[in-house]
């Protein structure tokens, strides 16, 4: 008589830095990349200033940042299948180019992260009270400021509490965006085509893909506003680490994810752009009113209340799922630069019971609400500046991954045709877009009429993004005064090996 094996009740197995490896297949670490981006509340906040910057020219736009993009991901599936490592950028570039530079790439992805969570948290609280019909709350600092640091904490929680309920949330999360996007686009494309969108709409038009007669500044300005929109798909290689077969699926859902994105960015560009035209009034993309967001005014004339309040919730949960799964990404990052003790060691600690590092996530949490709180209180126009200021960093921090590509593989690069084009040429090519974009963008950004505040005439937006990069300096300055292995390249450098958990 046979016997049964006895199921096991034990964790799944964890890498070498305490994580539970194993715990998400491909869909799972492509979901993770997409909460991450959250494409509802991006498109909602960014599609009225691209529109604004080259009119009729937004998907093309959308397809030109794809295009970096796209190589970047290239980049880190390189890199992610060498050394996958929850370090990502940091690990990599110190691998490349040394300690200096990578703290410095590290220091750049844990600034994005404060930056956009600080704003999608308080987007989360605005957009819930627009759908339960609270508009006075939306529009009461103190509620909405508390409702978001409400929103920053509990998803720390449910940080902590592990990878697993992280992805089940984020499950059905973004499948709310996606469907509730689709359906939107879907039914306004048919309005248009079928004449029953109203006076307003215009006639969709293939010459809205090329962007012809653009100007390099605006050029520059809707790139980086794309790279905000883009942003966020590397969370599929931080969390590489608690994925199964961690050096082959991180990087297919990279570019999986980039991939999704382009199509959905695209359809609903057309969409937009198609229903409600161009016009000055009304929903006019061209209105003045509507540039903060072309996306939820259209509910209602697109399929009713319902299709208006359900737009206002995706918007919502979309910014709250993005609330957490930007924290997983960063906290991961501060564990991995922890255990090559380029920061303290507390940051290497993993709680016993939810494998997860406990510790760096409270830390992220606590100083994304902090940052939240000093701004908010500040000036909402200095909330809004920061979101600006993002793209800055992003492009920091994804030039430096793929100039680490290059340099890292340097001596494979013509052993085959694959590898020229995949280790060198394409991130090559990402990596001198993002260079563009951030000197180009740091131009602008320097005027003191860019964006809504400027100090001693200079752009608000530029000191707050460069600003918190050279913040990076003295932070690294005061790691190195607390321990110097890691600054002498002792605990991390080109030929350091990184354990693969072998889960499949």
């Amino acid at each position: 008589m046979a016997v049964s094996k006895p199921v096991s009740t034990l964790p799944a197995p964890s890498s070498d830095k305490g994580l539970r490896a194993g715990s998400l297949g491909l869909v799972g670490n492509v979901v993770i990349g997409l909460s991450a981006v959250a494409p509802a509340y991006s498109l909602a906040a960014t599609l009225g200033f691209v529109v604004a910057e080259v009119g009729t020219k937004a998907p093309a736009m959308f397809v030109l940042a794809f295009i970096p993009m796209l190589l970047i991901a290239f980049a880190y599936r390189e890199l992610g299948e060498d050394t996958p490592d929850c370090g990502t950028t940091f690990t990599w570039a110190t691998k490349a180019f040394g300690p200096w530079i990578g703290w410095m790439g590290g220091w750049g992805l844990a600034v994005s992260a404060i930056i956009v969570l600080a704003n999608v948290a308080e987007i989360a609280a605005i957009y819930m009270f627009k759908f339960l019909g609270l508009e006075s709350l939306a529009d009461n600092l103190l509620v909405k400021v508390g409702v978001g640091c409400f929103f920053i904490i509990a998803m720390t929680w449910v940080s902590i509490r592990g990878i697993l309920i992280s992805e089940r949330m984020q499950n059905v999360l973004i499948a709310v965006q996606f469907g509730v996007l689709i359906v939107a686009s879907v039914i306004a494309l048919v309005k248009v085509g079928f004449d029953k969108a109203g006076p307003q709409a215009i006639t969709p038009s293939w010459s809205w893909l090329w962007p012809s007669g653009v100007s390099s500044s605006s050029l520059a300005a809707a790139i980086i506003l794309c790279i905000f929109i883009y942003w966020g798909w590397d969370a599929c290689l931080a969390v590489g680490e608690e994925t199964k077969d961690s050096t082959k699926t991180p990087g297919r859902a990279a570019v999986l994810t980039t991939l999704i994105l382009v199509c959905t960015y695209v359809l609903v560009a057309y969409a937009v752009q198609a229903f409600a035209g161009f016009g000055d009034t009304g929903i006019g993309l061209n209105n003045p009113d509507n540039t903060d967001d072309v996306l939820t005014i259209l509910g209602k004339p697109v399929a009713g209340v319902v299709m208006s309040s359900l737009l206002l919730l995706t918007v919502s949960i979309s910014a709250l799922s993005s609330t957490q799964s930007t924290i997983l990404p960063t906290a991961r990052g501060t564990l991995s630069m922890a255990v090559y003790k380029a920061i303290p060691q507390r940051f290497a600690k993993v709680h016993p019971r939810y494998m997860t590092p406990a510790f760096g996530t409270a830390v992220m949490g606590a100083a994304a609400l902090f940052f939240y709180l000093v701004l908010a209180l500040a000036s909402e126009n200095t909330l809004g500046d920061s979101v600006s200021s993002l793209g800055l960093a992003v492009a920091f921090y994804y030039g430096i991954t793929a100039y680490a590509c290059v340099w890292y593989f340097r001596r494979s690069l013509f052993t085959s045709v694959r590898h020229f084009f995949m280790r060198g040429l394409f991130p090559l090519l990402g990596a001198l877009a993002m260079t563009w974009a951030f000197v180009q963008s740091s131009i602008d950004m320097i005027k003191p009429d860019y964006g809504s505040t400027s100090f001693g005439g200079i752009g608000g937006v530029f000191i707050l993004g460069v600003g918190m990069l050279v913040l990076g300096i003295p932070l690294m300055l005061l790691c190195v005064a607390g321990g110097k292995d890691f600054f002498r390249g002792k605990t991390l450098n080109a030929t350091t090996e990184v354990k693969v958990p072998d889960v499949y």
